[in-house]
């Protein structure tokens, strides 16, 4: 293996300033982070089936689809969730760099998890809360993965019998537990508008 001293990235004919031009918006990284089922998936493919149907480009890297492919070599270690985080990190930072908006729906449940992000993406990344109280989740458990943990059928399983640290400093936050996926998008676009990632609407 080349030591990565030796290994040199190819520049790019078409340049970020160039495809972001072209695509009439930033591009940045959006990580939907929170408890599982407190709306993170559902919330995020509410956003790419908005963001397409105006033109925009931008794609969904969910953290289970990442898991059974790119990610599928990794457990629920210590260890494998930081590198679960990093290789998400550097996939997010190459679409980014050709101008694609990036929603990241990923529980990355500790706050260090979530600074793999800020440090690898710098001013690209923004950090949206989707604040729902674990009963709310319990009691929609799509994957009854909530139910399994309680009878201690899953080991390590956030919420239940791993932590989940709440955002210190998020970018938005969003009460996916009681509001609707529509005013929580409704709310969500706003606030991309109001940062410059979209025009305003």
């Amino acid at each position: 293996m080349l030591p990565s001293a030796d290994l040199l990235a190819p520049s790019a004919n078409v340049g970020r300033a160039q495809r972001e031009l072209r695509n009439g918006h930033r591009g940045t990284v959006i990580l939907l982070t929170g408890l599982p089922a407190s709306g993170k998936s559902t919330l995020a493919q509410a956003l790419h089936a908005h963001l397409f149907e105006s033109g925009m480009h931008s794609l969904v890297l969910d953290g289970d689809a990442l898991r059974t492919g790119l990610n599928c070599d990794l457990g629920f270690t210590d260890g494998d969730r930081k590198e679960n985080i990093r290789r998400a990190s550097e996939l997010s930072a190459l679409l980014v760099e050709n101008g694609q908006i990036v929603i990241l729906a990923m529980i990355a449940p500790l706050v260090e998890l979530r600074e793999v992000f800020a440090r690898r993406l710098g001013e690209d990344y923004r950090e949206v809360w989707c604040s729902a109280s674990l009963e709310i989740c319990e009691q929609r458990d799509p994957k009854g993965h909530y139910a399994r943990a309680r009878r201690g059928e899953l080991a390590g399983f956030t919420g239940v019998s791993a932590p989940y640290e709440p955002p210190l400093h998020a970018s938005l936050v969003l009460d996916t537990g009681t509001q609707s996926v529509p005013a929580c998008l409704d709310r969500l676009l706003a606030w991309l508008g109001e940062t410059a990632v979209i025009a305003k609407r």
